[in-house]
């Protein structure tokens, strides 16, 4: 009997890589089909647009230096159509480009160059929160979370404000639920990263903090007025309940 890799991909998820590096695309490429990918490679980034948000591709890999238009203005337009994940590939040790990326609706990040085990490791880290029913044997997530005007759909990811949806990322998404499971306590981030980005945070990595505040700003205030989220700096994130104190 042939052994099955936990967690491994079926042989139609499908990969966008949009960047302009043909050796990159045609290594990335063999190492990907040999763990169950198939990747497409696209240069032009006004047509990266129409081939991501096309529903074709389970994921898209981004490059943040394109010739012609920014991968940024790339994410922008995608964002604006489609909320497929996108991990984006970034020069290493460039913060700002880290954050903004994020900031316009990345799901994760890498810098280049990258080990491709851990390429491999964020992809399908990231298809996890997109793809929930991989949980165990005999697990069953409910169906629906409610905290004051704001309601979770699990199974359909669809979350609703006062009744009107609000539209969140993967990795959004997968944050929100786990905070909303935890509302009055705190969840930590380093729990929060393994969670959601399905990974531990590196050192001086600031991407939970920029997918809170997204989710933050996208939820707004409490019905009362009060902020939803809250910061324990150094520690971690609460999700507050009208009238109810948090705990730790």
């Amino acid at each position: 009997m042939t052994a099955v890799r936990p967690n491994a991909p079926t042989p139609m998820t499908r990969v966008l890589l949009v960047d302009d590096d043909a050796e990159l695309a045609e290594l990335v490429g063999e190492y990907l089909a040999r763990e169950g990918f198939s990747l497409d490679a696209e240069t032009d980034g006004t047509r990266a647009v129409d081939r991501a948000a096309s529903g074709d591709y389970q994921l898209t890999l981004l490059d943040v230096m394109l010739p012609g238009v920014s991968g940024f203005d790339v994410l922008r337009a995608l964002r604006a159509t489609s909320r497929i994940p996108v991990l984006m590939l970034t020069a290493r040790g460039d913060d700002v480009d880290r954050i903004v990326g994020l900031e316009l609706g990345a799901d994760d990040y890498l810098s280049k160059p990258f080990n491709p085990r851990e390429l491999v490791a964020r992809i399908r880290a990231i298809l996890r929160r997109t793809q929930p029913d991989g949980g165990g044997p005999g697990e069953r997530l409910p169906e629906r979370l409610s905290v004051d005007d704001v309601a979770v759909e699990i199974d359909r990811r669809l979350v609703r404000r006062a009744g009107a949806p609000v539209e969140l990322t993967a990795v959004e998404f997968a944050l929100l639920e786990l905070l909303m499971r935890a509302a009055g306590s705190v969840v930590r981030r380093e729990d929060l990263a393994r969670g959601a980005l399905g990974r531990s945070l590196l050192p001086f990595d600031r991407s939970i903090d920029v997918h809170v505040s997204r989710v933050r700003k996208k939820l707004g205030p409490r019905p009362d007025g009060g902020e939803r989220i809250t910061t324990l700096r150094a520690v971690g994130y609460l999700y507050t309940r009208q009238g109810v104190p948090g705990r730790l």
